[in-house]
């Protein structure tokens, strides 16, 4: 089967390798579609914080099972679906208290060990999420990023009324707002510089949206939120400047929701946490419930997902669609891969 290989930083390259036998408990999925995610591109630049390469990229997929050991009941050959990528040890303290996306041991499809750049992907039969017939091959890679939408929006216990803040429109971002929105949320601002996202956002019916090159979002807050500002605010960007920007502009007593992932060490000001009491929440990934969730969000038609994919490249065409990315200067959302 063909698979891709990031040897090192923005080296990918195409290989033939053998197709993935089945071990106990394992599911062979012939992947259908694969979307390029942000830490995929963090990952391709060197950026990602948790790297090691070379590495086989990919984990929001979906495909069709190809091949499952006799033994598993609730799969069957043909199935439509999708696939939880982590890994856990099921022995440490999270795990036991039903953290799981937080284990101590986590490893994650796609990062520290192969992932879905392939043909065939082989995974255990505990990560692979069925998909209903009203749901596309093209949308189902897209249950991944709206789970981690989900989840993120479960740390604030009641959005319903709220006035919610997401800093950055890209497609977690997006997809945070667009959640936001479902669950009730007032009115829903976004931010960026890139007014190609902006746009999209619009589409998707996001209430507010900010070019902040262009306008001082502390003025656009007031004009549009009132005197008492924001009820929460997710940074989906994960730099020190939005993260700074969340937390200046944050009302005091309420949450920020750290969704972006940082490339790095960031500073911010702990003194305006502390004398504000903030709340200042990390969010990663999801649980399995954050993907039956995502499921239901897109079926009911709560959640648009086909306007965040605005290109598409065969998967012979994988390192060429990374190179598109490099080049594209943001007049891009998600890159779906195709086989």
């Amino acid at each position: 089967m063909l698979q891709a290989v990031l040897k090192e930083p923005r080296k990918i390259e195409i290989r033939e390798v053998p197709k993935p036998t089945l071990g106990g408990g394992d599911v062979l999925i012939k992947v259908r579609n694969l979307g390029i995610c942000g830490s995929d591109i963090h990952i391709f630049y060197g950026k990602h914080i948790y790297k090691e390469y070379p590495i086989i990229p990919g984990h929001e997929i979906s495909g069709e099972v190809a091949e499952v050991t006799p033994s598993i009941e609730k799969i069957k050959v043909g199935d439509k679906v999708t696939l939880r990528p982590q890994l856990t040890c099921r022995k440490c303290y999270n795990c036991l208290h039903g953290n799981y996306h937080i284990c101590e041991n986590l490893k994650v499809i796609g990062f520290h060990i192969p992932g879905a750049a392939g043909e065939y992907l082989s995974a255990p039969y505990q990560n692979i999420i069925t998909l209903p017939d009203n749901i596309s091959f093209e949308d189902g890679a897209m249950i991944e990023p709206v789970a981690v939408a989900v989840h993120a929006l479960k740390k604030c216990e009641n959005i319903s009324g709220k006035k919610v803040l997401v800093f950055g429109a890209g497609p977690i971002g997006n997809l945070v707002a667009q959640t936001a929105k479902a669950y009730g949320a007032v009115s829903v601002m976004i931010t960026d510089r890139v007014d190609f996202r902006l746009k999209i956002a619009s589409d998707c019916g996001i209430d507010w949206y900010v070019n902040v090159l262009h306008k001082n979002l502390r003025q656009e807050i007031l004009d549009k939120f009132g005197s008492n500002g924001a009820d929460l605010i997710l940074e989906c960007v994960g730099i020190e400047d939005t993260i700074e920007e969340a937390i200046e502009l944050t009302r005091k007593g309420t949450d920020v929701i750290i969704v972006g992932v940082p490339e790095g060490k960031l500073s911010v000001n702990l003194g305006l946490v502390q004398d504000r009491e903030l709340k200042l929440i990390g969010s990663l990934m999801y649980k399995e419930e954050d993907f039956y969730e995502a499921i239901r969000l897109i079926s009911e038609d709560k959640i648009k997902v086909k306007e965040l994919i605005t290109n598409r490249f065969p998967f012979k065409q994988y390192p060429e669609a990374f190179k598109f990315i490099d080049e594209g200067k943001n007049e891009f959302m998600k890159v779906m891969i195709y086989f």
